[in-house]
C-alpha cells in the first residue's frame, strides 16, 4: 500500500456537476484545488454511467431566459457545438476536458473518500483532513485543506465530520408548506435506473433473465407510458426505494430496478404488442441515480414558501427554475402521477447561507445536499441548479481560503465581494447589478457605429389561426405609443389587445392589466391593424401584451427572431410527459407556454423609439434579462459591414485586461443528452470574429482579434499594460445573427 498526503487550499469530494463547477470556479480564483470523485468519469448522474438528462431552471423550456450561465453554461454551450447528437461518451469527454483545462486542479478519480479526520465541540466542528482509497492503484491518499467542499450528494463527509442533517420529510408545521406531510417521516424520492435500445437492423430475440419482473402482474402497464424506441430518460419513472433507505439499501433498490427494466424489455419483445422485432438493449445502467438522501443543515433552510415567493435573499448567489418536483413513496408502483410539480411565477433565488454547514466551520456544500427542506428540495435537486451552487460554494471556497475566514465569515464580512466576483465570472445570478469599482469601463462614454431603436417584425412566414389567446413580450424604455398586428381576417371582426406588466422584474407573465383596446378589423389578408395602446412605465420593463382569441383572425408567424422578443400561446403546448406528470394548468408559466414559439414570434410593430438596446446597456451592470434584454444590439449588419462599440475616457488609462461577455440566448433551452437537438451548432447570436482596438497617442491600434468565437464569455489579458483614452471592439460577423449584440464590456 502506498500512502500519500496533498495538500491543498481547497478540497472537492464529488465529481458530479456541483464539484466540477466548483473546483473550476475555486481554481480559476487562485487556489489549488483537489478533486475527488469515486467513480472513474465524472459527471455524477449525467455521466455516461448514469445518463440523466442535465435538468436545471429552464424547465424543459416553460421558464424563460433561464439557461444557466457561468461555468453550467460553458458546459452546455461547448456540448451543444461538440456533441449535437447528445452522445453521453462525448459530454464525458466536455466535462473532463473543462476540468483539466485548469492547472490549479489536481484530479483524483476512482477515489473513495470514507475517513474524515474532524474535532471541536459539536457546535464549532473542524475538518483537519479527508482521506480516500484510488481504486486499481492501491494508493491511500490523505488531503489536508483550509476548506472542504461535501459535493457527493449522498452528504458522507459531513456526516462523518459531525456536520448537522436531515433525511426525509419535515412536518407541514415546520415550515408552513403546504406540500409537506402533517407529520414528519424518513420518505425521500427513490432512485432510478435507465436503459438505452437501438434498432439492429435485423430480428433480435430477447430471452429475459430469471430475476425479470413480469411486470402484467403490477400496475405498470396500466399507469405508466412504455413505448418500443423510446429510452433513456423518457423513463426516468423507474423509480424506487424512496420508502426504503436509499444509501444503505442501495443493493437492494438496484436489483428491484433492474428486475423491472428487464421486465419492461420483454413486455415490449415478447408480449406481441410492439412492433420491436428489431430492437435491441445498446445499454442497461448499473449505478442507481439517487435522487435523494442526507441534507445539510445551514444557517438557512430554503422551503416551498421561499421559492414559491420568488424570495429576494439579499444573500442570493443562484438562482433555479425547475418546478417544486415530488414523486409518489412508491415509485414506479405508485398509482399516483409518476410526479406532481408546483412551479413559481418565475426563477426563484439561492441564498448563500444554504451553502455552508452551521456546526462545521470549513465546511461547504453543493449539490443535492444543501441546506433545504424536502419540499423545497423538489426543485433545487436538479442538476444545473446544483452546478450553479457549486460555482457559488467553490466561489466562496476561495475566498475562504484566501482571507483565512470562514464560510459564514464570508457571508457576515465579505458577502459584497462574493457576490460581485460571481457577477464577474459571469455566474448564474438574477437581479444583481455590477458595483465593481476597478472596471474602467463604468468610467467611460459609450458610443456606438449604430443600435436597434425600433422593436418590430415585418417579415411574415406563415399565418396561423387565433384559436386560443396569444401573447408577445416586449421591453418598454421609455414607453408604448402604439402597436401593430400583421393579421388575416375571414369576415369583419373586433380584435382585443391589452397590455399587462410582468410584476417582477425576473418575471415573464401577465400580472396587472395596465391599458387596452379594441380595433375592428375588415375581411382581408396580410393587413397591419393598428391598436390605440399606450403605456409610460415608472422604470423601464417588459410588456405582456394578449391578443384575446378570435377564430376569424390569424396571425403571421415571423421569419426571424427579435432579441428581447418573446411569443406565446396560452395552453397551446401540452406537458412533455402529460400521463406521467401532474402540472397545474392554472399555473401561468404553464398556461402561457413559449414551447412552440422559440425563436418564431408574430409579425408586429410597437411605434415610438426604444432606449432598450442602447450602447449604455454594455456597462449597464446586469448581465442576464432582468427588466429588459440588458445588452447593446446594433442595426443589421450585411457580409461586408461591421459593427462596433467605443468607449473613451476624459484621460488617458491604463489596461490590462478587457472582458467581453457575448448574447448566447439564454433562452434556448440546451440539453447534454438526447431530450432534443438545435437547428444550429452554434448560437447565431454570439459574435464570431471580432478585433480589439486601442486609441494610442491619438492613433488606433489593433490590440487583440479573435476568429471562430463559440463563447459567450472571452477575457483578453495583454501581455503588457497599454495606455489609451478610447477602446473599439469592432464585430466583424456573427455566427448567423443579422446584427451585432454585446452584453457586457469591462476594462481592468
Amino acid at each position: 500500500m502506498k500512502t500519500e498526503t496533498i495538500r491543498s487550499d481547497v478540497t472537492v469530494i464529488g465529481g458530479g456537476l456541483a464539484g466540477v463547477c466548483a473546483a473550476i470556479a475555486a481554481a480559476r480564483l487562485g487556489s489549488k484545488v483537489v478533486v475527488v470523485n469515486n467513480r472513474p468519469v465524472l459527471g455524477g448522474n449525467s455521466s455516461s454511467e448514469v445518463r440523466v438528462w442535465v435538468c436545471g431552471a429552464t424547465a424543459h423550456g416553460i421558464n424563460r431566459y433561464a439557461r444557466e450561465t457561468g461555468i453550467m453554461g460553458e458546459l452546455f454551450v461547448e456540448n451543444q457545438y461538440r456533441n449535437p447528437d447528445g452522445n453521453p461518451y462525448l459530454w464525458d469527454l466536455v466535462i473532463l476536458e473543462a476540468v483539466r483545462a485548469e492547472p490549479n486542479i489536481t484530479l483524483l478519480l476512482n477515489t473513495d473518500v470514507n475517513e474524515v479526520e474532524a474535532d471541536g465541540p459539536e457546535e464549532n466542528r473542524i475538518i483537519r483532513s479527508v482521506t480516500g482509497w484510488m481504486m486499481g492503484s492501491e494508493r491511500r491518499i490523505r488531503l489536508e485543506s483550509l476548506v472542504f467542499l461535501d459535493c457527493t450528494g449522498d452528504g458522507l463527509v459531513g456526516f462523518l465530520a459531525g456536520a448537522r442533517y436531515r433525511i426525509g420529510r419535515e412536518a407541514a408545521y415546520e415550515y408552513g408548506e403546504a406540500w409537506a406531510p402533517e407529520e414528519e417521516d424518513s420518505i425521500t424520492l427513490g432512485s432510478t435506473l435507465l436503459f438505452y435500445t437501438k434498432d439492429a437492423g435485423h430480428p433480435v430475440r430477447f430471452v429475459p433473465p430469471s430475476f425479470a419482473k413480469d411486470i402484467t402482474q403490477t400496475t405498470i402497464p396500466i399507469k405508466r407510458v412504455i413505448r418500443s424506441g423510446d429510452s433513456g430518460c423518457h423513463y426516468w419513472w423507474i423509480e424506487w426505494g424512496g420508502e426504503l433507505d436509499t444509501v444503505h439499501d442501495n443493493e437492494v433498490i438496484r436489483d428491484e430496478l433492474w428486475s423491472v427494466i428487464y421486465g419492461i424489455w420483454d413486455y415490449i419483445k415478447n408480449s406481441g404488442q410492439f412492433e420491436a422485432d428489431t430492437m435491441t438493449l445498446e445499454w442497461v445502467g448499473s449505478i442507481p441515480g439517487k435522487r435523494e438522501y442526507r441534507r445539510f443543515v445551514g444557517d438557512y433552510v430554503l422551503n416551498q414558501n421561499d421559492i414559491i415567493a420568488q424570495e429576494p435573499f439579499h444573500d442570493r448567489i443562484a438562482f433555479g427554475g425547475w418546478s417544486i418536483d415530488l414523486h409518489p413513496p412508491q415509485g414506479m408502483y405508485a398509482e399516483a402521477s409518476g410526479s406532481k410539480h408546483m412551479h413559481a411565477d418565475g426563477n426563484y433565488h439561492i441564498p448563500y447561507r444554504c451553502l455552508y454547514s452551521a456546526n462545521v466551520r470549513n465546511l461547504l456544500f453543493a449539490g443535492r445536499n444543501i441546506s433545504a427542506s424536502h419540499v423545497a428540495f423538489g426543485t433545487t435537486r436538479v442538476m444545473a441548479t446544483c452546478a450553479v451552487m457549486g460555482e457559488a460554494a467553490g466561489t466562496a471556497a476561495s475566498l475562504c481560503a484566501a482571507k483565512g475566514v470562514t464560510p459564514r465569515n464570508i457571508y457576515h464580512s465579505h458577502l459584497q465581494e462574493l457576490q460581485q466576483t460571481m457577477l464577474r465570472q459571469d455566474a448564474s445570478v438574477i437581479g444583481l447589478r455590477h458595483e465593481d469599482d476597478r472596471d474602467l469601463a463604468r468610467l467611460a462614454k459609450v458610443s456606438a457605429s449604430s443600435v436597434r431603436s425600433a422593436i418590430g417584425i415585418d417579415k411574415p412566414l406563415t399565418a396561423v389561426q387565433l384559436n386560443r389567446a396569444a401573447a408577445i413580450l416586449f421591453p418598454v424604455e421609455p414607453a408604448v405609443e402604439g402597436l401593430e398586428l400583421l393579421v388575416d381576417a375571414t369576415e369583419d371582426t373586433q380584435l382585443i389587445v391589452e397590455v399587462w406588466d410582468t410584476g417582477r422584474p425576473e418575471n415573464y407573465v401577465p400580472y396587472s392589466k395596465v391599458a387596452e383596446a379594441e380595433a375592428a378589423v375588415p375581411k382581408g389578408e396580410a393587413q397591419w391593424i393598428s391598436l390605440p395602446l399606450t403605456w409610460v412605465p415608472n422604470t423601464p420593463q417588459n410588456a405582456f401584451v394578449i391578443i384575446r382569441e378570435n377564430s376569424s383572425v390569424s396571425l403571421y408567424r415571423a421569419a426571424e427572431p427579435l432579441t428581447g422578443v418573446l411569443a406565446f400561446e396560452k395552453g397551446a403546448v401540452p406537458n412533455a410527459a402529460a400521463e406521467l406528470e401532474d402540472h397545474d394548468e392554472n399555473q401561468l408559466v404553464v398556461a402561457w407556454s413559449m414551447k412552440a414559439l422559440v425563436r418564431q414570434l408574430f409579425c408586429f410593430k410597437v411605434k415610438g423609439a426604444t432606449d432598450a438596446y442602447s450602447p449604455e446597456k454594455a456597462v449597464g451592470g446586469y448581465k442576464r434579462p432582468f427588466g429588459g434584454p440588458n445588452l447593446w444590439v446594433s442595426d443589421a449588419i450585411g457580409p461586408e459591414d461591421e459593427a462596433w462599440l467605443q468607449l473613451t475616457w476624459e484621460y488617458e488609462i491604463s489596461m490590462k485586461e478587457i472582458i467581453l461577455t457575448w448574447n448566447d440566448d439564454v433562452n434556448e433551452d440546451l440539453i447534454n443528452l438526447h431530450h432534443h437537438r438545435t437547428s444550429f451548432d452554434i448560437i447565431p447570436e454570439l459574435v464570431k470574429s471580432y478585433r480589439i482596438e486601442a486609441r494610442i497617442q491619438g492613433e488606433w491600434s489593433t490590440i487583440a482579434s479573435a476568429e471562430d468565437n463559440r463563447r459567450r464569455s472571452n477575457r483578453v489579458e495583454l501581455k503588457d499594460p497599454i495606455f489609451a483614452d478610447a477602446l473599439r471592439v469592432v464585430i466583424e460577423e456573427t455566427n448567423g445573427a443579422p446584427c451585432a449584440e454585446l452584453v457586457e464590456i469591462r476594462v481592468y
